[in-house]
């Protein structure tokens, strides 16, 4: 079947990049504010820095879904178009899921020392479930999450096409995701007790399906996101003053009520919290996407080009820094010392700036050198690819939007 290729938006790279930098500080923080630097004079950065940038993985939700819907809405549902939907994924997400899922599961072995005092059934089975739960180490949850959707979407999308018939009606897909996610949120709390809640994709439901309404809607909203301040109606103006103010506000709430909780001087309620997450992260997105249109018509030729390639390297970097962080923690005592000093603080803006350049030359290589990159890495961006004339491509993994993270 024969599938028009909708305009592409070079725009979501620079959203990707601006995604993973986020994602990077807070897994480059994660030690200080989490427990090592609690007790200092300076905590207040570090859960800060840790809180603000926690936008990065909802953000990539919400793009996946946009994407998707982007691509996908005015196609009808078929088989053929369905079988070209997972084996891209199967080949592009899944395997290195499976792979890179293996290889950290080896680094945690090594290092925990505990290949000798467990069979190999065992070990088998441990991965295994690893494998089924996302588990294999902390970041992959966020891929085990995806791959729950993408195992929904062809369903999701034949019922938005179905039940919105018009683009008017499909204004109810927000809120019914809103409801989703908070009725599984009460589920869990009250009764499911899962203690990793957030692996699981009915916890992000409101992204997703902001995502879907946003590629649906997005002829309407393209004028805000492409006209300048000074071009801006009075409506347009007041969305983005709104938008903007709005995030700023919850961005150093959901700050100041994790340094109070961290600190022990007040405790919320889990409602709070979710309450809390879930209208900062949202409005992040929204500002996330606002701003990669921004950086596209203002930035500088040198900047759009090196976001954009950030963008595009944007999966195999999510799927390789933890080990550059993991072996940088390693010289913490050189670096730093023991103390919560100002040497300290260089230490962690290091491990992000280490994070982010090594990721990114690391990744870049492999896809330069390695032949077989893509099964560890994901699908390699077309400007890395050696010129060939390549074959029709599935709309939804256009080079804009291989990643769907």
């Amino acid at each position: 079947m024969s599938l028009k290729v909708k305009e592409r938006l070079p725009q979501l790279d620079l959203f990707r990049a601006l995604a993973i930098f986020s994602v990077i500080q807070v897994h480059a923080s994660s030690y200080a504010a989490g427990w090592q630097a609690v007790d200092s004079s300076s905590f207040y950065f570090y859960n800060g820095m840790n809180i603000f940038f926690r936008i990065g993985t909802s953000s990539f939700i919400f793009l996946s879904s946009f994407v998707l819907f982007y691509n996908y809405y005015d196609k009808p549902v078929s088989r053929d178009l369905i079988g070209r939907f997972y084996k891209k994924r199967l080949t592009y997400i899944i395997l290195p899921y499976m792979l890179v899922s293996f290889c950290y599961f080896l680094v945690t072995m090594w290092i925990q020392k505990d290949f000798l005092d467990h069979s190999v059934a065992q070990l088998l089975g441990s991965l295994g479930i690893k494998l089924l739960t996302g588990s294999a180490y902390t970041h992959l949850y966020f891929i085990f999450i995806s791959i729950q959707f993408y195992i929904l979407f062809p369903l999701l999308l034949w019922l938005v096409q179905s039940l919105g018939k018009s683009r008017l009606s499909a204004a109810w897909i927000f809120p019914a995701g809103l409801a989703i996610q908070w009725a599984f949120f009460y589920w869990n709390k009250y009764q499911l007790e899962l203690s990793n809640k957030g692996s699981f994709a009915p916890s992000y439901m409101s992204f997703y399906m902001l995502g879907a309404v946003a590629a649906i809607y997005f002829d309407k909203i393209k004028g805000w996101l492409t006209t300048d301040w000074r071009d801006s109606s009075k409506e347009q103006k007041a969305w983005t003053m709104s938008l903007w103010a709005g995030w700023l506000a919850m961005a150093f709430l959901d700050v100041q009520l994790y340094f109070l909780f961290r600190t022990k001087a007040y405790l919320p309620s889990t409602d709070i919290f979710e309450l809390v997450w879930n209208i900062h992260l949202l409005l992040s997105a929204a500002v996330l996407l606002k701003g990669a249109f921004l950086v596209y018509r203002k930035g500088s030729a040198f900047w759009i080009k090196a976001l954009t390639r950030l963008g595009e390297l944007s999966f195999g970097i999510y799927l390789f820094h933890p080990i550059v962080l993991l072996v940088y923690r390693k010289f913490r005592n050189r670096l730093a010392g023991e103390e919560i000093s100002l040497a300290y603080f260089f230490f962690i803006i290091g491990g992000s700036v280490c994070a982010l350049l090594l990721s990114w030359i690391f990744v870049q290589f492999c896809f330069r050198r390695l032949p077989f990159a893509s099964w560890f890495l994901g699908n390699i961006p077309n400007s890395l690819k050696k010129r060939k004339k390549q074959p029709s491509q599935d709309p939804g993994s256009s080079p804009t939007v291989n990643v769907n993270m």
